[in-house]
């Protein structure tokens, strides 16, 4: 997991994003589509085609990093918007990487009685 501090936010470019960017190409995004500055510290997300890549670049402070994680089954769940962006809690941001659904997540047992 990617060690992000509490008050970093992180954003969901909507739409598809080409996966052969790097870090300069996606941070480019992020100035002119999300219109959001890449060196700020916040973390942008950017999903492919297919929808089973996604790539992630972040400020540390130090340098750039460039994170990416193919999911081997299943899509990762993204807003359906074209263009735009999305706020996402730390919560949401850990769930949208083990490719559960972060929208409308639910609780998969709960006690029927107490004791």
């Amino acid at each position: 997991m990617i060690p992000v501090p509490a008050e970093t936010r992180v954003w969901l470019a909507g739409g598809v994003t080409d996966m052969r960017k790097g870090f300069n190409g996606l941070a480019a995004l992020a100035q002119s589509k999300l219109s959001e500055d890449p060196h700020s510290g916040q973390i942008f997300i950017f999903r492919g085609r297919r929808g089973d890549l996604v790539k992630i670049i972040w400020w540390d402070g130090q340098g750039a990093c460039l994170f990416s994680k193919r999911l081997e089954r299943g899509r990762f769940v993204w807003p359906s918007a074209a263009d735009g962006k999305v706020a996402l809690g730390r919560a949401q941001l850990a769930m949208l990487l083990e490719g559960i659904d972060w929208r409308m997540p639910q609780h998969t047992w709960r006690p029927l009685v107490a004791g």
